[in-house]
């Protein structure tokens, strides 16, 4: 099995794992960071651990490449299946001097835009999950892009978003280039999800340098 089988599990056990709370057998992200959790198996011991760790009014997300198998304290309230995606080559490099690094002091004009524009899960701490980068015009944070799970050798591309008004002017996709250029520069191989119905997103990454490794499965569930 390869590590990014379960990307959530591998990420919050090595550099999310103070981020992080569970036990061997199931983890989650903390409630305000990210709604991703995983288990280390498909056991029933494994299941059960996971349901334990989801509070009565809450929904949290499972991504793996086996069937996801949902305990009876559970319910799941959506599935889809997403690519997984892995940059095969160096990565496309497209320079530009509006690219400005997130800092704390950007956190709430980031989850302001990851809220109209719903990349994907972004919550008051999810930047603290990586780097961020973004570009701003007339003062405006005009789209960003950054890191979500990390393990050991790999570090995925996520949260790429950009403000309707500024839309059509490439900034996502150099900003996507850029993150995945970072982290190459550390040694690690860029990955991202995307759904398997967005071919707009998927050729998008093609052109950059990354190919499908592999579907997965994704779960949200909620007490039943």
């Amino acid at each position: 099995m390869h590590v990014l089988d379960r990307p959530a599990w591998a990420s919050l056990n090595t550099y999310h794992e103070r981020l992080s709370t569970g036990g061997s057998l199931a983890r989650r992200y903390a409630a305000d960071v990210n709604v991703f959790a995983a288990t280390v198996d498909d056991s029933a011991a494994a299941s059960a651990a996971l349901a334990e760790l989801i509070g009565p009014s809450e929904q949290l997300v499972l991504v793996q490449s086996a069937k996801i198998l949902i305990h009876p304290k559970l319910a799941a309230v959506k599935q889809a299946r997403v690519v997984q995606m892995m940059a095969a080559r160096g990565c496309a490099r497209i320079p530009s001097a509006e690219i400005l690094k997130m800092t704390e002091q950007d956190g709430e004009d980031m989850l302001a835009l990851a809220k109209l524009t719903e990349p994907g899960p972004f919550l008051s701490r999810t930047h603290l999950m990586g780097s961020f980068i973004g570009v701003r015009i007339g003062g405006r944070l005009a789209a960003m892009a950054g890191e979500r799970f990390r393990t050991p050798g790999y570090t995925e591309v996520s949260g790429v978003c950009t403000h309707p008004d500024f839309r059509g002017r490439g900034l996502a996709r150099m900003l996507s280039a850029a993150v995945a250029e970072g982290i190459e520069r550390r040694g690690d191989v860029p990955f991202l999800h995307a759904w398997t119905s967005n071919r707009a997103a998927i050729d998008l990454y093609e052109s950059l340098g990354f190919e499908i490794r592999a579907e997965l499965e994704l779960t949200v569930v909620a007490a039943a």
